[in-house]
């Protein structure tokens, strides 16, 4: 649960902004995405496994 304190006198739209950028950074967002559809456990250790072959692509290509 993400609470925000407002401080006395403060603009509720820079509370809001506080609150965006505090749900952005706490991966709630991602989370609930996640949950809104089922992944199998095959198909997301595949997409994680394309993923870092992905990465190592770029790092080889940044060394040479």
């Amino acid at each position: 649960m993400l609470i925000i304190p407002v401080k006395e006198g403060e603009n509720i739209e820079r509370a809001l902004k506080r609150y965006k950028r505090k749900f952005v950074k706490t991966t709630i967002k991602n989370q609930l995405q996640e949950r809104k559809q089922f992944t199998k456990p095959s198909v997301a250790r595949r997409a994680q496994i394309q993923k870092a072959q992905y990465v190592q692509g770029l790092r080889d290509q940044e060394v040479v």
